[in-house]
């Protein structure tokens, strides 16, 4: 998921109907340049080269989402199918980008511990993945870097003992309650998938 706007202007993207790589293609309709989906950059055309900002994005059931945020509205013509469990497969990484930096972690890997603190380039991280829903946060509030873990079934950090709420970032209890994390840009893909667009990437090991 990318921030669709240009140098301030919002742009209108289409599906271009051809792959890249084996990954989806776009078009903007203003200069109908053709972009990448997993760079968000564009690859033919008058804006070839621009980069889009990533966004923090997951893959998640419908039912997950609700639970975090109920008031959510959404288009579809399928509800029996967005309510069906989403299964994430064995080579499912997530990906995450930082000032230039990526690094994958095994979606298995997270989730059977619950919550790993890391590093993308010198930035502190946690990514957090249970029952087939992940979260990519910053580990840093003002200047103080903060280490995770989870507790009776939540987040809680080693220094202060607050309790954060996963969904949000959230500091729900505790001496940094009213505190936010920052949502890091993340993504998800095949291992194989990310590796073709990022080859630098570097991949966590348990």
């Amino acid at each position: 998921m990318h921030d669709r706007r240009i140098d301030g202007e919002t742009q209108v993207f289409g599906n271009a109907g051809a792959l890249f790589m084996t990954a989806m293609t776009w078009y903007d309709h203003k200069t109908e340049s053709i972009w990448s989906q997993p760079w968000g950059r564009a690859i033919i055309g008058e804006l070839k080269g621009v980069q889009l900002n990533l966004l923090p994005s997951q893959i998640t059931t419908w039912a997950a989402w609700r639970t975090e945020h109920p008031e959510t509205l959404a288009m579809t013509n399928d509800v029996d199918r967005m309510s069906s469990l989403q299964r994430f497969d064995e080579d499912f990484i997530i990906g995450v980008l930082l000032e230039g930096k990526s690094k994958a972690f095994y979606y298995r890997d997270v989730s059977a511990v619950g919550v790993i603190n890391d590093w993308v380039g010198d930035i502190p991280i946690l990514v957090w993945a249970a029952e087939n829903n992940f979260h990519v946060y910053i580990r840093r509030v003002a200047d103080q870097e903060l280490m995770f873990r989870i507790q009776d079934g939540e987040m809680v950090d080693a220094e202060t003992g607050t309790i954060w709420d996963i969904g949000t970032g959230r500091a729900i209890d505790g001496p940094l309650v009213g505190e936010v994390l920052q949502a890091a840009p993340s993504s998800s893909a095949f291992d194989w998938a990310w590796q073709d667009f990022y080859p630098d990437s570097e991949f966590y090991q348990p």
